[in-house]
């Protein structure tokens, strides 16, 4: 269980414990509440009332909440790329749904968590604080905490993540770099399809030529996200004329190559909440987008 440690300065003098808490640990007021109501503030390793004003050299410990999720477990292979007390990162495989929905309540990376968790007795609350495709392949993040959660959607939020991709998209890219700043909405709200449109939501994509494929007609490129927009990368690639291979809603299915979008979340790069060590994982490119780069050469 992960701990916040404080001990008691001559600056904090004259300070309630509250007061101490709220100075020195990023708890969201809803996380706050709820370390209170479970009497998770520690004096000396003694519960202690947020009113009392502790002395210099004591020590304040904060226990997070323990929580767990309640999907049915599920057998289903799992790729860890790192994991410490806070923090799950996987390598998802494509075809896979990272949440349990009314069309798809089971045979999801949720489920596949709770198999998991049941085969290393480190139960956890699922908190999944980036979501990928059913079709895309690459790295999920997870929190174990809310700490974790808030603190990763904050750097999310403040550009402050990393994250590229690798697509094979249709065509090829004149330019080795560029920019697809474009407003991405959805048209019709019955439709999952988004679309750049007037009004939509600020998007900003930077790409990157890793190859070109000259005869077959196909660009391998590389992708840095400055925003998270739902398809994001599929919606600007189409846009400019370059669908994501294999993307059926967008315009680049090619059944002979591969069935589903060539898309993969190759890297991340992002502040450890809890240690603020500068993590940076990368997951390999899946088979089958390998096999279309062995084909188109």
């Amino acid at each position: 269980m992960t701990e916040f440690i404080h001990k008691v300065t001559k600056e904090d003098e004259g300070m309630e414990v509250r007061e101490i808490m709220r100075t020195y640990f990023d708890f969201s007021a809803r996380l706050r509440n709820k370390i209170k109501r479970e009497k998770l503030v520690m004096l000396n390793d003694e519960q202690t009332p947020g009113w009392i004003k502790p002395e210099v050299g004591d020590v304040i410990r904060i226990d997070l909440p323990e929580e767990k999720s309640h999907f049915e477990p599920q057998p289903i292979p799992l790729d860890p790329v790192y994991e410490d007390d806070d923090l799950l990162i996987i390598n998802k495989q494509p075809g896979l749904i990272v949440h349990p929905t009314k069309g798809h309540p089971t045979g999801t990376v949720a489920n596949a968590l709770m198999y998991y968790m049941e085969h290393t007795g480190k139960p956890f609350k699922i908190r999944f604080v980036n979501r990928l495709d059913m079709d895309t392949s690459g790295l999920l993040v997870v929190a174990k905490n809310a700490y974790c959660q808030n603190d990763y959607t904050r750097q999310m939020k403040e550009n402050l993540v990393q994250k590229r991709y690798l697509a094979i998209v249709k065509g090829i890219l004149e330019n080795d770099h560029g920019t697809i700043d474009l407003p991405i909405g959805r048209p019709d709200p019955e439709n999952v399809a988004r679309g750049v449109m007037e009004g939509g939501a600020p998007s900003v994509t930077h790409y990157t030529v890793r190859e070109r494929f000259l005869q077959s007609g196909y660009t391998l490129v590389e992708l840095l996200l400055e925003t998270g927009r739902t398809h994001q990368i599929r919606v600007h690639m189409s846009h400019i004329g370059h669908p994501v291979l294999g993307d059926w809603l967008y315009g680049g299915v090619n059944i002979d190559l591969i069935e589903r979008q060539a898309l993969h979340a190759a890297s991340l790069t992002f502040t450890h909440p809890i240690t603020k060590e500068q993590l940076t994982l990368t997951a390999p490119v899946p088979e089958d987008m390998q096999n279309v780069l062995r084909r188109l050469k």
